[in-house]
């Protein structure tokens, strides 16, 4: 036996070095998926969101009342983006989850803080995730001090004086004891889906591609979407028993409350489960082997844990963020369950998110059997 030879690892690295340029795919994604890390961790996730949209029903016309709407305007965890003009209307602002916070002025407010009368503010925030609203509740801790201090002047000077001239009342709304399972556990039912489905679905058919079996189901008179449905049918079998599992789980191990909206959460899970076994076909379609499918899911699965709201606050994230996010599945989803489980929302409540859904199953699906027809040639 020869000694170490540095000619033949010259030859074993060039071989090596001949090898990944056959594979660009793979190791393109080697390259490219620390870089997407390191973009998403470091400019796109924010634990302390601001610039919350919140919504006011102010019942006076004050100087006190503009006060404090110009103070909440001017801080960095408040954006005011709706007026409300009844409680109802405020509430429904808040249930179909378009503003963070809701803020009522009463009516008796300026007469209140005048007499020194413990006059209140209410705020209501959605707490179906905590670390959403925690900085901005614990920032309305300074509003009582500093939003009236021009306004309590000569007369009135001595009501700031002694004690603060109001009091914020806060409710947290949804989940008013601000458990983090009843965020995280709903929004596990995304993102186990997701993983398995999408994929199960690429390895499957990826496997059947490198062992030949495909071929011979190509050789058959069988249509491209006959194809799909009869290869995808079982698995949607295996999304909803998955999809039970984990509601029965919730509800016994963790306490989640389960509100109500069971048509359209129904609905939502059925729309969900078919893109995400319609998206493992059309990766199986465009990976070589079972690696690069493997890759390739991979690649789409982390983008869905980190700018779907499942880790970090949705609203926290910057614009552009917040748009790469909107495309993404798993971002209507989560909404449609926690606003499903811990709202009590229905079909008119979450129709924008089962609309986007749908898109999403209509351009999978069309992309997808494009795709399949040209690996018949």
């Amino acid at each position: 036996m020869s000694g170490f030879s540095v000619v033949r690892v010259l030859a074993v690295l060039i071989k090596e070095f001949k090898q990944i340029t056959r594979d660009r795919l793979t190791y393109a994604m080697i390259l490219a998926l620390p870089i997407v890390q390191l973009l998403l961790f470091g400019y796109a996730i924010n634990a302390e969101p601001r610039h919350l949209p919140t919504a006011l029903l102010v019942q006076e016309d004050s100087v006190f009342a503009r006060s404090i709407t110009a103070s909440l305007a001017n801080s960095q965890f408040f954006r005011i983006v709706a007026q409300a003009r009844t409680p109802a209307e405020l509430d429904d602002l808040l249930r179909r989850g378009e503003v963070q916070f809701a803020i009522t002025i009463p009516g008796d407010f300026s007469r209140r803080v005048a007499r020194g009368d413990q006059a209140q503010i209410l705020v209501e925030a959605d707490a179906t995730d905590p670390s959403a609203t925690g900085s901005a509740v614990a920032a309305l801790a300074n509003l009582p001090a500093q939003a009236l201090t021009r306004d309590l002047a000569g007369a009135l000077s001595l009501r700031a004086q002694s004690r603060p001239p109001f009091e914020v009342v806060v409710h947290r709304r949804y989940n008013p004891e601000a458990i983090t399972a009843f965020n995280i556990v709903p929004g596990l039912l995304g993102v186990i889906l997701s993983m398995t489905l999408v994929m199960m679905t690429s390895l499957s058919v990826t496997r059947e591609t490198e062992r030949g079996t495909m071929e011979s189901l190509l050789a058959t008179p069988v249509e491209p979407l006959e194809v799909m449905v009869g290869k995808l049918a079982p698995y949607v079998l295996v999304g909803a028993i998955q999809t039970v599992v984990i509601l029965v789980l919730a509800r016994f191990l963790f306490d989640v409350p389960m509100v109500g909206g069971w048509d359209g959460l129904t609905l939502g899970v059925c729309l969900f489960v078919i893109g995400s076994l319609a998206l493992g076909f059309l990766i199986s379609t465009v990976a070589a082997s079972q690696l690069q499918a493997m890759q390739m899911s991979f690649f789409y699965i982390l983008p869905s844990i980190l700018l779907s709201g499942f880790m970090f606050p949705f609203r926290g994230m910057p614009g552009w963020a917040q748009a790469i996010g909107e495309v993404i599945p798993v971002t209507h989803f989560l909404r449609i369950v926690r606003g499903a489980l811990l709202k009590g929302q229905g079909l008119e409540d979450m129709w924008r998110e089962l609309l986007a859904l749908l898109a999403f199953v209509c351009v999978v699906t069309a992309v997808t059997l494009a795709r399949y027809r040209r690996t018949l040639d």
